[in-house]
């Protein structure tokens, strides 16, 4: 019955998450203005955030905050009257943080604005400026090749003025000092695996937290890319000593295996964490080394910081089918595959919440099982042949700088096997807490 409820569960916040996917993927979000406001509004009803608005021109290290940019109408009408092209039915039309421009232009002339991509001639590519001043279209190029010789009215009704970039975050808080800092970007319009996908299963993760009593203090930050995290990394630069653990969020939710990204330091706790539980899960994954190339990460973990946070994803950023396209749909994604990292993203949770160093208070020989129950010919205390050799690496490594997931990595030993030898272990007299 427990199987059955808990894939109940997992069945309902994939329903949950991909529903949210689909009422944000209409919005047009950009690195600043009104669209990535929506997004935190919508993002409200499920979870409480707490919004900071950073005003254009701020210096955030060697980055300035842009001028805010809001579009409310752009087309493109062929001389027979036609609309080709039409911001309202796909906000990719629109290159973004495009200036506003209405003007009429030979197609000739036209041409140099549109982007298309030749290889994939049905496809309308995302393409963006955010820190040069231009405008553009984007369109497929099969459509591209169809059009006719003469004049083209192009509108732009688009603002590029002084305003703020805002990003928003929630802290679920524990009851120690510690913090977990999990983060993905919202800065992309119709694109849903990228990044909408990381959007859902972060807030779906945080709804699940609010509901338990932790020992980590677990911060979602929602912020546009590269920019955001900066801002929110200037604003926090004073209490970055107390996160011990981190994770982003990026396309997580098509159908391929889940992949980590290692942290910069490569061996930090969450590495190790992560690994174990992607291993205890039994299904297919990957692990990745650490290399400065792909998304927020790189600003977490860059050298002045160097947190400990690594990314997890599905398929990486620019490996998945229609990557930065208009083939990155809502056909992407997979109630499954979101429900399925949200309860990775739980077991590593329990893993944070429960890891720890021990001290062995027996440690000349092994001390005699036996007799105090924890071998199975002592009546069966041990249930199986795993949490015998569980009790005998717990023992062994317990030296006060291994940690429990150093024992469950080393050992090849469910995570769960090691937690419950320790516990066994403790409340026989055998261990303490380093």
């Amino acid at each position: 019955m427990l199987e059955v409820a808990d894939s109940r569960r997992r069945e309902g916040v994939g329903a949950d998450a991909l529903e949210l996917v689909r009422r944000l993927f209409p919005i047009c979000r950009s690195l600043t203005g009104d669209g990535v406001r929506e997004t935190f509004a919508v993002l409200e009803e499920h979870i409480p955030l707490q919004r900071r608005e950073i005003a254009s021109g701020t210096q955030v290290f060697d980055w300035n905050v842009p001028e805010e940019w809001n579009i409310r109408e752009a087309h493109i009408t062929a001389p027979d009257g036609t609309r080709v092209v039409d911001f309202r039915r796909l906000n990719l039309h629109v290159v973004g943080y495009s200036e506003p421009v209405r003007a009429t232009l030979p197609l000739e002339a036209l041409r140099e604005r549109l982007h298309t991509l030749p290889d994939q001639p049905d496809l309308i590519p995302y393409r963006t400026s955010y820190y040069h001043r231009t405008w553009g279209f984007c369109l497929a190029h099969r459509q591209l090749e169809q059009l006719e010789p003469g004049d083209y009215e192009v509108v732009i009704d688009s603002t590029l003025e002084p305003g703020s970039l805002s990003y928003a975050e929630l802290e679920v808080e524990g009851s120690g000092d510690e913090e977990v800092l999990l983060s993905t970007y919202v800065c992309h319009p119709s694109l849903a695996n990228d990044n909408l996908s990381g959007i859902a299963v972060a807030t779906m993760l945080a709804k699940g937290l609010l509901e338990r009593e932790l020992r980590h203090s677990y911060r979602f930050v929602f912020a546009p890319g590269t920019i955001g995290p900066l801002a929110w990394l200037h604003d926090n630069r004073d209490r970055l000593d107390r996160v011990r653990h981190g994770l982003t969020f990026s396309c997580i939710g098509d159908g391929g295996d889940l992949t980590y990204k290692r942290s910069r330091r490569s061996n930090a706790e969450i590495d190790e964490a992560m690994e174990v539980v992607l291993r205890d899960r039994g299904e297919a994954h990957r692990i990745l080394p650490w290399e400065p190339w792909g998304g927020d990460e790189r600003q977490f973990c860059s050298p002045g910081f160097d947190l400990p946070l690594g990314s997890l994803m599905r398929t990486p950023h620019g490996e998945f089918a229609g990557y930065h396209t208009s083939a990155d749909s809502l056909d992407l994604i997979r109630p499954e595959s979101l429900a399925g990292a949200v309860d990775a993203c739980l077991q590593v949770v329990d893993v944070l919440e429960t890891n720890g160093r021990f001290r062995n208070l027996s440690p000349y020989g092994e001390p005699q099982l036996g007799k105090r129950g924890l071998y199975r010919s002592a009546g069966g205390a041990v249930a199986t042949p795993d949490d015998e050799r569980a009790l005998l690496w717990v023992l062994n490594l317990s030296d006060g700088r291994s940690t429990l997931v150093e024992v469950a990595r080393r050992s090849g030993l469910g995570y769960a096997v090691v937690r419950r030898a320790a516990e066994r272990l403790e409340q026989a007299g055998l261990l303490t807490p380093a």
